[in-house]
């Protein structure tokens, strides 16, 4: 089951986060107090306030907003007054969405938890328009969400210093070209 995700799901989000940057599976720094974690989670309570990241485009140097949706997970019907397992939060790009951060608490993952959350996410409106899904490199479960995301349409399309890259098959022409052209730019040494 999802739900919206809200500011009252943010020390969940901080804890499931922290605990996957720990072990690889988001950027280690957010594992420790940082002038960047900091700045990180005060952006994911902003978005989770509001919806939207206010950033600046790096090639235009224009401000902009941008939609960021998430869910938290439970995995039956109910939540039946139990905390959500895990979370996903999308990030809008053009045509479309990047599925931008999601987890699963450790204890919950095998026996099909993480299948369950990713289809449920994909199965959303923003899901149902995401083309672009990043692994960290070094997550122990860079094979199994490998797999996962084949089973949703996903193709590994390379790999860069510290990510692998996913773009949907059926994902527009140019937004396809662009993430691939990127990631080849990008590659990382064989």
């Amino acid at each position: 089951m999802l739900q919206p995700a809200h500011v009252g799901h943010l020390a969940l989000l901080r804890s499931l986060i922290r605990e996957g940057a720990a072990e690889g599976s988001f950027d280690r720094e957010l594992a420790a107090e940082s002038d960047e974690a900091t700045d990180f989670f005060e952006k994911l309570k902003r978005a989770l306030v509001t919806g939207y990241f206010v950033e600046q485009d790096p090639r235009s140097g224009r401000i902009e907003t941008i939609a960021v949706p998430g869910y938290v997970f439970w995995p039956d019907d109910r939540h039946s007054g139990l905390p959500p397992i895990g979370f996903g939060l999308f990030r809008a790009l053009e045509g479309g969405y990047e599925l931008w951060l999601a987890g699963l608490e450790f204890g919950k993952r095998g026996g099909g938890h993480g299948r369950a959350l990713l289809a449920s996410l994909m199965s959303t409106p923003p899901g149902q328009k995401t083309y672009v899904v990043r692994v960290q490199r070094t997550s122990r479960y860079v094979q199994a969400v490998t797999h996962l995301l084949d089973t949703l349409g996903f193709d590994s399309v390379g790999e860069t210093t510290r990510l692998r890259w996913f773009v949907r098959r059926d994902a527009p022409v140019t937004l396809s070209a662009r993430i691939r052209g990127a990631v080849n730019a990008r590659r990382a040494p064989g």
